[in-house]
């Protein structure tokens, strides 16, 4: 059975912030149930996994499930806290002999290679505008509003009538950007914050009180917020819809 694992659910600075003493980063330090990776997952099938961005923890993240190899990546959008584990993940391939494999849109493999511009040594680029197949999943990604980052990349995800989005970055959807995300059986959505204070203009990610009204207007089954600063307490009682929960490392979602 296909099974989504989260390895990463923190915003592009994760948490503890080095600097910060608050609760939650203290939290973080400790029992770390805070404790939070930059936004990553992963699809597993029978016929092999498949990595969601390739950030700055992914060498972390990769010894915390215990994984020593990596063949596919599927990556969002070319931001540091997406993309920064490549040139990690190029050093592994060199070392074991092997090659990977970048799923991306065109768009975001111009940015990856004036900042890497080493990395097809041992990293081949396969643009996917047009869609994708992967482990048997139709996949197919869309432009979304990024806020002030500008735009990144949402993908929907179809097999055996399952259908599901992963969204990590994103704010401010118009109808047509929201058109792949109605009556889903799994929306994996990103929120920085329960409800953030700062000035619209400044803000790239959706809130958790925004998010429950685009939850409202697109109705999902069931929702999992990433992305989280260090705004976000695990162990408070939000106020969410009751089909939304946030994602933990670890989590595993049965895709079926």
């Amino acid at each position: 059975m296909d099974t989504l694992v989260f390895l990463g659910t923190g915003d592009s600075l994760g948490v503890p912030r080095v600097y910060c003493d608050c609760p939650v980063c203290s939290e973080a330090r400790g029992t770390g149930r805070n404790r939070r990776f930059r936004s990553s997952a992963l699809v597993q099938t029978p016929e092999g996994d498949l990595l969601i961005d390739c950030g700055p923890d992914w060498t972390a993240q990769m010894e915390a499930i215990g994984k020593r190899t990596l063949s596919h990546a599927l990556i969002t959008h070319p931001h540091h806290d997406h993309i920064a584990g490549l040139p990690e993940w190029l050093d592994a391939c060199r070392w074991t002999g092997q090659r990977g494999t970048v799923y991306a849109p065109a768009a975001v493999f111009a940015t990856i290679r004036r900042q890497y511009p080493w990395l097809e040594s041992r990293l081949d680029y396969v643009p996917n505008d047009e869609g994708m197949t992967f482990g048997g999943w139709s996949i197919r990604p869309w432009e979304v509003c990024h806020g002030k980052n500008g735009t990144s990349f949402a993908y929907l995800f179809e097999k055996n009538g399952f259908r599901w989005a992963y969204c990590s970055d994103a704010i401010r959807l118009t109808d047509e950007q929201k058109k792949p995300i109605h009556q889903l059986d799994l929306l994996v959505l990103g929120t920085n914050y329960y409800k953030e204070e700062a000035d619209p203009a400044s803000r790239s990610v959706y809130d958790m009180t925004e998010a429950a009204e685009l939850i409202r207007e697109v109705n999902p089954k069931f929702v999992l917020f990433t992305h989280m600063s260090y705004g976000v307490d695990i162990g408070a009682k939000y106020e969410l819809p009751p089909n939304a929960e946030l994602a933990v490392f670890g989590r595993k979602i049965m895709l079926s």
